[in-house]
């Protein structure tokens, strides 16, 4: 099976297992005038609308008992305007596409996330990051986006063209109608070295200002039950390009990281009992290495291993104080956890409901593998990160709804009267989109 969503008999399941709905039908459009006939349709059968990409969200963010859009031939490069220095391309495109047919015109995204599999308008209507001091998420990239509004008609928008739409549409969670292209601000490819090594969490803790500060891209990984972290810097680098050999490359992404993590979670899901001793193994599995490649190839890894995930975004000066209640809560708990603790940055932006809208962030996110109960764990976990005012990604799991996220987001107003003059039939809402965005 691939890494996209699954349908088998008329029933869609999401990438993390955790999501299904049963659509009345499905539409696969070849054109932008294809959507809108499909948009039309539905509202003159009452039925609801929702675009799906490749079912990365662990939300139910894009289920529906309505029409669900399928955008696999909504793909491709539509425009490279190298005076601009933007590429504008099709909604359905997955990343791994865009990041090569961009490596290939000698141009690159500044950053991206961690995987590459989902498509560019799921991606970035979720709000999907990677780390960074000052360059943000895929959102934040966008200088111009193509949607298809609830009456069927097209809108273009960017800081001159419906400006409004353009400050929330940039991550629209699918609420304010369908992405058929996005503008991305792109620039002439470039080099990174990345430098990952083990540290220990008090050390990367006690100095996470100065890691922050000195580069570019920082983030770790934090293994529940160890004292023990990896590492990862991310800076731009002249060269020359020392990618990692590929039978290291495979012994350690694939092999280490995918392979004997997989082994080692369904020994953790047979005996809970092990995982503290899988944990202080895995930690020490990964030794430190350098190489220097061209972006998409630093930054992102294959993920094989299937998961559940919750994330938060936090006020960056809080999030050392935050990680520490973390391992406080999972050392006095009993819990079992056999996933690292990925944390991440971003800069503020200017997007309605990014979840770094407006305050500098840091990302803390946690996981527990496919089919193993996350309840008690999640549910401790969020406890810490609400209490910091955390803003949790749209794309993953939480339990927060309109009431707290008019608390967290100054600008929630803004988005959601926006809504109601976009979409007042509510053509495009699910029960996700009325839990966190109110009826």
């Amino acid at each position: 099976m691939s890494t996209a969503a699954s349908a088998k008999n008329g029933t869609w399941r999401n990438w993390g297992g955790n999501v299904a709905a049963r659509p009345a039908r499905e539409v696969t459009p070849a054109s932008v005038d294809e959507l809108t006939a499909a948009v039309r349709k539905a509202a003159e059968d009452g039925l609801k609308v929702k675009a799906v990409g490749t079912g990365h969200s662990f939300t139910s963010i894009a289920a529906t008992d309505g029409v669900l859009i399928r955008p696999q031939l909504l793909t491709g490069i539509r425009n490279v305007d190298r005076d601009a220095m933007t590429v504008t391309v099709e909604a359905g495109t997955p990343l791994k596409r865009l990041n090569v047919a961009l490596a290939r015109e000698g141009l690159s995204l500044t950053n991206m996330g961690d995987i590459m599999e989902q498509t560019v308008s799921g991606a970035t209507s979720t709000g999907t990051h990677g780390t960074g001091r000052e360059s943000g998420s895929i959102a934040a990239q966008i200088k111009g986006l193509e949607l298809v509004t609830a009456d069927g008609s097209v809108l273009s928008c960017s800081e001159k063209e419906n400006p409004e739409v353009f400050a929330a549409a940039r991550i629209g969670l699918g609420a304010l109608g369908i992405v058929t292209a996005i503008t991305f601000a792109v620039e002439p490819i470039f080099l990174l070295t990345a430098r990952e090594e083990p540290m220990s969490f008090d050390k990367v803790t006690s100095a996470f200002d100065e890691l922050w500060a000195e580069n570019e891209h920082f983030e770790f990984y934090w293994f529940p039950h160890t004292g023990s972290t990896n590492t990862k810097r991310n800076n731009r680098s002249a060269g020359p390009e020392k990618p990692v050999p590929q039978l290291q490359g495979w012994i350690e992404d694939e092999f280490l990281s995918n392979g004997v993590f997989q082994v080692a979670q369904w020994v953790g899901r047979a005996a809970p009992g092990t995982i503290p001793s899988i944990a202080r193994i895995s930690s020490k599995a990964l030794s430190a290495r350098t190489y220097t490649d061209i972006p998409y190839k630093v930054f992102t890894s294959p993920r094989r291993v299937r998961f559940v995930e919750m994330e938060y975004a936090v006020p960056r000066e809080a999030v050392v104080e935050t990680l520490h209640e973390l391992k406080a809560m999972v050392d006095r708990s009993g819990l079992r956890v056999s996933f690292p603790v990925e944390v991440r940055t971003a800069p503020a932006d200017d997007i309605t409901l990014s979840t770094a809208s407006g305050r500098d962030s840091a990302y803390i996110a946690v996981h527990m593998v496919k089919g193993t109960p996350y309840q008690a764990y999640f549910t401790a976990a969020e406890r810490i990160f609400t209490a910091h005012e955390g803003r949790p990604h749209w794309g993953k799991v939480h339990t927060r709804d309109a009431e707290y996220f008019a608390g967290v987001y100054p600008r929630f107003g803004e988005f959601t009267a926006l809504r109601d003059r976009l979409d007042p039939d509510r053509r495009f809402q699910n029960d996700y989109l009325r839990r966190v965005l109110g009826a």
